[in-house]
């Protein structure tokens, strides 16, 4: 009688590794990705899907991916947001564990897929990963977005993300079973940048999804202008605006917010005198987390009903 090994196809663990993108390229990113892949001993795939690219060489530079084996770049001509794009992604994906990533990320060695295959038996519904900054990044201390990043990566240790692992949930990096993603999509609600990896934090807590947190983070390999991320921010200050009542208990500054409500007059005037020059300085060549705490709260409290 012949015996069949564990490593018989049916006995392999299965792996879609899902990137939604718009308007950057990520070939490179799904090279080292399939090259990793190969090396373990799992089916899987690779899909990229754009959300309605405007930029003809970032697509033509994305159409690439699919000349590489067992990879895919789906393109879709309407942009639906960072929320419906995830939800197709998943509904797209054959196997039973999804790896979501974003796309303008880098991976942080050789073992960031092996990490993840080793997580698939565990009882979690839900492995998050996270994200780091480089260690050499000093080139960008004048960088905005690199400055954030730096203040908050205490925070984003495994033990710190395990004590509120609903909370510390975030979409740049996680696998999370097919059937829990299907049951408890991303909010299409949520068409522009922020808080839609929030809500669903919140969702799997409900639903009673059980979320594990480990060290595999992928590293920020490139940072946006400061005026870009201020845009972002204040584009994020509306979605939460909007969604307020939904994330409550799950957004840090909508507790700051709760306190502060009796003095809430004064940080609006604070922000109607001040907010302007605190722009300038924070989209300029010194921005420093102080002035952008001030001028994210005084936005959002000043953000019209």
């Amino acid at each position: 009688m012949t015996m069949l090994s564990h490593t018989d196809k049916h006995d392999k663990k299965q792996l879609s590794i899902l990137i939604p993108t718009y308007n950057d390229a990520c070939y490179n990113l799904v090279e080292e990705l399939h090259r990793q892949a190969c090396e373990e001993d799992i089916d899987y795939e690779i899909i990229v899907a754009d959300d309605g690219s405007t930029d003809e060489n970032t697509i033509q530079t994305n159409a690439r991916i699919n000349n590489i084996p067992q990879c895919s770049y789906i393109t879709r001509n309407e942009n639906r947001g960072r929320a419906a794009i995830r939800n197709f992604l998943a509904k797209t994906a054959r196997y039973d564990q999804l790896l979501f990533m974003d796309c303008d990320m880098a991976l942080p060695d050789n073992l960031f897929i092996s990490r993840y295959i080793n997580e698939i038996n565990d009882e979690a519904d839900v492995i998050d990963g996270h994200t780091c900054i480089h260690t050499d990044d000093e080139t960008w201390g004048r960088n905005l977005r690199y400055i954030t990043e730096r203040a908050a990566a205490p925070m984003h240790s495994v033990e710190m993300r395990q004590k509120t692992p609903y909370q510390s949930f975030a979409t740049a990096n996680f696998m999370i079973r097919r059937e829990t993603m299907l049951a408890h999509p991303f909010d299409e609600r949520f068409r522009f940048y922020g808080y839609e990896d929030v809500l669903l934090g919140k969702e799997l807590y409900l639903c009673g999804a059980q979320i594990k947190h480990i060290d595999n983070p992928v590293l920020f390999k490139d940072y946006e202008p400061n005026g870009s991320f201020v845009a972002k921010t204040e584009e994020a200050m509306h979605t939460l605006h909007r969604f307020k009542i939904e994330l409550q208990g799950y957004s840090r500054l909508l507790t700051l917010e709760n306190k502060l409500r009796n003095i809430a007059p004064a940080i609006r005037l604070w922000h109607m005198l001040f907010g302007k020059a605190e722009r300038r300085i924070l989209t300029g060549s010194s921005p420093n987390m102080t002035i952008f705490n001030l001028y994210r709260l005084g936005y959002y409290m000043s953000i019209k009903e």
